[in-house]
């Protein structure tokens, strides 16, 4: 279709009937080339593609004609609807340049700019924005703004896998650099003017404000240099690489080329688009491979679900049968794949990624929730032994050290409970001998031993996935409390040396002063058992729904007990007495739980014992 059809009509068109010499699009001249059924229910989408030929062809001699200047003249002034109105300058270099590549890049990064603007566009009168592409196109809001036919225009080139479907085609990497003509890049690049403009009319007809969302920057990548510098040396060596490795196709070979090019000219985002598009490209080839499965190497045929990174690197195939693409690749390749894609035989295709599967050897997943949860137990941990730095007051000692039956019941449970605990610590990464001749302020702190252990994330089924969502919000409000009373006896602190506490608030600090001896190892004992289920956390998996359930409501029972402490500890309430009944209470709850023996510590030692007998 894209090839082909688009040339099969041979006829003279007048720019000037399509483009004004404003640069204003006359768009009716277009959407008469849109063709619809019979019934006029769906687009002729076949016929259509035939009738805007001549169109497309006509636009591109039109902007081959101009210079620069002119370009920017006659369209700049509709592109600003885009936030990206550079991006066009730039594809009007790569249209002059007749390099294959280049338009192939610009076309993505045009889609991708006008599908967001798209959503814009959408948000002036809709409140939440379609997430597929087609269903954008097809809404009701973006046929208000600007016209159904017009919106049929674009569905006929990029909303539809029965149309030219120029993005998909292009970012699943199916379309070779000289397969897509660059009259469809000139003719986007119009279309988009020309949307502008009617953009333009419907706001001073509506009298709304345009306010497109911001950019978004990609974060810094934590842990990024566990991968190997890119010198000029290995630059070198990729270049010779890339013209024997098999996983790069022949005919995608100079997408690489210009990628490196990119990469070296430090337009990393260029580069970046280039190499996600063929990394699919090479792993649906190698999967097609390995699973036997031919038939998934077509290209974005309107009659088939055309294979995407979803299916590459899923469990199970279509039809149920295990994939074997995971198995190949090894789990610490496929985790690396997931995180940068998803957070998703013989011995020629195994020579051709094992410099993949060389990198990513030693790989574990950053962004799987299991790690992120990892990273907020560490995190929490270091904020609240921090809180021992903090100088006790002289009448806050006096009275911790009166004591209350309370508070001696909290700390008796919290050395129970953590004794308990600490004898569920795997064998080999015991930290400790004779816990009953230590106080519990000696004991080791096994956290970062414990989240070392690496545990399986691929694949996780939802229900161990629900459960590192309770654990996450536990976390997140641990980390609020130590963070806000540690913010809030700085500040009560000062203010006690000054002098400017009032007689009620100096008693609510002596109060806060000593339960924070009394928080900070609670806080410590949660997030000890989180790192132990976390070790533990595939066997979730192994429990019946009753079990399950019951685990699941334990955890949101100390979910709540850490939101009430949350909203316990706040400068607005500073209820230090009621924080310690709730403890109370959290801890023999933990504790009740701990001796039913249905955590998942003791689940897992349950299954290693049975496994050993």
């Amino acid at each position: 279709m894209i090839c082909k059809l688009g040339f099969e009509v041979r006829e003279s068109r007048d720019i000037n009937s399509i483009v004004t010499q404003n640069g204003e699009v006359c768009w009716k001249a277009i959407t008469d080339c849109v063709v619809y059924t019979q019934s006029a229910q769906a687009l002729d989408y076949q016929e259509s593609v035939r009738l805007l030929g001549p169109v497309c062809e006509v636009i591109h001699l039109h902007l081959s004609s101009l210079t620069k200047g002119q370009f920017e003249i006659q369209y700049a002034p509709w592109l600003q609807w885009t936030s990206s109105p550079e991006l066009f300058a730039e594809i009007f270099d790569a249209l002059e340049s007749l390099q294959s590549p280049a338009v192939s890049l610009s076309l993505m990064k045009l889609t991708a700019c006008l599908e967001r603007a798209l959503g814009d566009v959408f948000l002036l009168i809709g409140k939440e924005c379609p997430f597929l592409l087609r269903d954008l196109l097809a809404s009701e809001e973006l046929a208000q703004v600007f016209g159904l036919p017009v919106m049929n225009v674009l569905r006929v080139f990029i909303g539809s896998p029965c149309g030219l479907n120029l993005r998909n085609i292009l970012w699943h990497g199916f379309a070779a650099p000289h397969e897509i003509p660059p009259m469809y890049c000139s003719t986007m690049v119009v279309l988009t003017a020309g949307m502008g403009q009617l953009l333009r009319n419907y706001l001073q007809q509506s009298e709304l404000s345009w306010a497109p969302r911001p950019l978004i920057a990609l974060p810094e990548l934590e842990g990024g240099a566990m991968f190997p510098e890119v010198t000029q040396e290995v630059v070198s060596v990729l270049e010779e690489v890339m013209k024997k490795s098999t996983f790069i196709l022949r005919t995608m070979l100079p997408y690489w080329e210009v990628a490196l090019i990119k990469f070296k000219s430090h337009r990393f985002a260029d580069c970046a688009m280039l190499l996600l598009m063929q990394l699919e490209t090479g792993l649906r080839h190698l999967f097609a491979t390995i699973n036997k499965c031919p038939q998934r190497l077509l290209t974005a045929e309107s009659t088939a679900l055309y294979t995407t990174f979803d299916e590459i690197l899923a469990k199970h195939l279509n039809d149920g049968e295990i994939n074997q693409l995971p198995l190949f690749l090894g789990e610490p390749a496929m985790e690396f794949l997931w995180d940068f894609l998803n957070h998703q035989q013989g011995p020629r295709e195994k020579a051709a990624i094992q410099s993949l599967v060389h990198l990513a050897e030693d790989y574990s997943a950053r962004f799987h929730p299991m790690s992120l949860l990892r990273k907020q137990v560490l995190s929490c941990e270091e904020s609240i032994r921090a809180w021992p730095l903090l100088p006790l007051l002289r009448e806050a000692e006096e009275a911790r050290l009166e004591g209350s039956s309370e508070i001696n019941a909290c700390n008796s449970l919290i050395i129970k409970i953590t004794y308990e605990l600490y004898h569920h610590i795997p064998e080999n990464h015991c930290v400790f001998t004779d816990l009953d001749n230590l106080p519990i302020e000696r004991w080791p702190r096994p956290l970062r031993e414990l989240c070392g252990i690496r545990v399986p994330t691929l694949f996780c089924p939802r229900d161990i996935l629900e459960v590192l969502t309770v654990l996450q919000n536990i976390v997140r409000c641990c980390t609020h409390v130590s963070h806000q009373v540690a913010a809030s006896w700085v500040r009560r602190r000062q203010q006690w040396v000054e002098k400017t506490l009032r007689s009620r608030q100096r008693q609510n600090f002596v109060r806060m002063s000593c339960s924070i001896k009394l928080l900070s190892p609670v806080l410590l004992l949660i997030l000890l058992l989180i790192a132990l289920e976390l070790v533990n956390i595939p066997v979730a998996h192994g429990k019946n729904t009753d079990e399950y359930q019951q685990y699941l409501k334990f955890l949101k029972s100390i979910l709540q007990y850490t939101e009430n402490l949350k909203a316990h500890t706040s400068p607005e309430k500073n209820k230090w007495i009621e924080t310690i009944r709730l403890t109370h209470t959290a801890l023999l709850r933990m504790w009740t739980f701990s001796e039913k023996k249905q955590m998942l510590i003791h689940l897992a030692k349950k299954s290693t014992s049975t496994a050993v007998l």
